[in-house]
């Protein structure tokens, strides 16, 4: 058996690696469900490339900061295979979660997927290996795999449970780990033995050339990083200043239909008096109405604008609520809250302070 060692420099570039592919293909998914079948396909190869590319990339940074007593290359078909399995299996992961009813069991489903990706586009890179032989038992892959399998079910279930912002980010440090805990319990777990076998599929891949692939599929996977989180920190950044005048805002035209939402890739209309509240998520919103929580395509400002008419008024920089609906209110020291008990999908909201006064004029105290 070989002894060996990681640099430590490229761990952690290893991992950054897959944090950055995790948030840009989770990320970019965001919103796909109100987009036609075409846009929707093209969205999900996309994140497909740079999920799975990010597994392949973080692996092989990690193999490069993988140190050996003997030189040591990687079979090329071989190592194309690895990347095309782990995009293959990513992308119908996220057809899965995309293109059927998310429930429960796709969500477990497309994330077992997806850790299953991750354990065989390991071991079929570790396979790659000339001069250099992995040996690894039955046992090892097994404990390899769940650690895989439970990081990527996690994953996906928080990223696609809620797709808030605060969801992308904890789904992607959960798919980061997942990634890089795989990849380093299984070689933790492989031991290294001096091999003669050479050549046996493809040409030959020495670290010096494998790191110029790596390094060019790190940089698209940074630029495609950088492109994704401008627009994900934009409304954040695009405040007015407090001590700037707001314009003054275009007059709306009157309801007709009632207020839109998506439903199964058909677009369906609800009644004002209907709805409870109204939360943003990224730039768009989420109706609560009764036991349903239902996407809709408006921003809240858009929203706050339409329904001002109908009575609905910001609570929260992130709510508008009905008071129609609001069953009973609570004061804070500085802020407070409006309760909803007869919606089951919503049991509360916050109010700030700086809404506070709006919201208990219109509930009349």
């Amino acid at each position: 058996m070989l002894d060996y060692s990681h640099n430590a420099w490229l761990v952690a570039a290893s991992l950054a690696v897959a944090m950055m592919a995790g948030f840009t293909g989770l990320y970019l998914t965001h919103g796909a469900s109100k987009l036609d079948d075409q846009k929707r396909k093209l969205v999900v190869a996309l994140a497909a490339i740079i999920l799975g590319g990010g597994i392949w990339s973080m692996h092989f940074v990690a193999m490069l900061g993988l140190q050996l007593p003997i030189l040591f290359y990687y079979d090329a078909l071989i190592t194309l295979i690895s990347a095309l399995v782990a995009i293959l299996m990513v992308g119908l992961a996220l057809l899965i979660l995309h293109f059927r009813p998310r429930t429960m069991g796709t969500i477990v489903g497309a994330g077992v997927i997806v850790g299953l990706g991750i354990v065989v586009m390991h071991y079929v890179g570790m396979a790659g290996m000339e001069l250099c032989r992995p040996v690894y038992n039955v046992w090892d892959v097994v404990i390899s795999t769940l650690a895989s399998v439970v990081l990527s079910v996690l994953a996906i279930w928080v990223a696609y449970d809620n797709r808030t912002q605060r969801n992308i980010l904890l789904g992607t440090v959960c798919f980061g780990l997942a990634v890089f805990t795989m990849h380093f319990v299984a070689t933790g777990l492989t031991d290294f033995v001096a091999s003669d076998t050479a050549g046996r599929a493809g040409p030959a891949l020495n670290n010096q050339v494998l790191a110029m692939g790596v390094t060019v599929s790190v940089f698209l996977i940074c630029g495609a990083f950088l492109l994704t989180g401008i627009t994900f920190i934009e409304p954040a950044a695009a405040e007015i200043s407090p001590s700037a005048p707001e314009p003054a805002p275009e007059p709306e035209p009157t309801l007709r239909a009632g207020v839109p939402f998506e439903r199964e890739g058909q677009t369906f209309f609800a009644q004002p008096s209907n709805i409870a509240a109204i939360r943003a998520e990224g730039h768009y919103t989420v109706l609560y109405l009764n036991a349903e929580k239902l996407f809709c395509p408006w921003s809240i400002t858009e929203a706050e604008s339409r329904l001002a008419p109908d009575g609905f008024l910001r609570a929260h920089r992130s709510y508008l609520v009905n008071p129609k609906q609001v069953s009973r209110f609570e004061r804070h020291k500085d802020n407070g809250t409006c309760y909803f008990d007869g919606v089951d999908a919503l049991a509360k909201v916050p109010v700030s302070r700086s809404r506070l006064t709006d919201i208990r004029e219109a509930l009349g105290l």
